[in-house]
């Protein structure tokens, strides 16, 4: 078995972990240097929070593990193709690789369809609500005050 299968094995095993609990069926481990830094499961219904995604869970206890905001050098494994917003985060975090067992289309024939949000993003599809920029005067005020603060950790 290779370490790959090895870590998604893990994360299957989550997510079914995660089932008799109440959270949905995703599970999501974080490793870097051949070691678990981070693990999750779906949290969405158990936590009321709808960003609470198996992988986003994962990325944030490796964050929190290793004390920093980027996983370079780290790789999520996911026990299905991360949303949208998952491969967001792993973006935002800087993980080396994103490795996935069953796809969208295994995830919607359990009725996790996120279809849609695939299609908005790739502007396939408009957004099912409205998005627009309405600019204030101040509106570059945070940037200003963020270019001008000393202590900044750009990431």
């Amino acid at each position: 078995m290779t370490s790959d299968e090895r870590w998604l094995h893990r994360a299957v095993e989550l997510a079914v972990s995660g089932v008799p609990a109440g959270a949905g069926p995703f599970g999501a481990v974080v490793v870097r240097g051949g070691e678990v830094v981070g693990e999750g499961t779906n949290r969405v219904t158990v936590d009321l929070d709808p960003s609470a995604h198996a992988e986003v869970v994962a990325v944030r206890a490796a964050c929190r593990a290793l004390s920093t905001f980027s996983l370079a050098g780290a790789v999520l494994y996911s026990s299905c193709e991360p949303c949208p917003m998952c491969l967001a985060t792993a973006l935002w975090a800087r993980v080396d690789r994103v490795v996935f067992a069953a796809d969208r289309h295994d995830a919607a024939a359990a009725g996790f369809d996120d279809r849609l949000f695939h299609d908005v993003l790739a502007g396939r599809a408009p957004a099912p609500l409205p998005v627009e920029q309405r600019p204030v005067d101040d509106a570059s005020a945070p940037f200003e005050a963020w270019h001008a603060f000393d202590g900044k950790s750009a990431y």
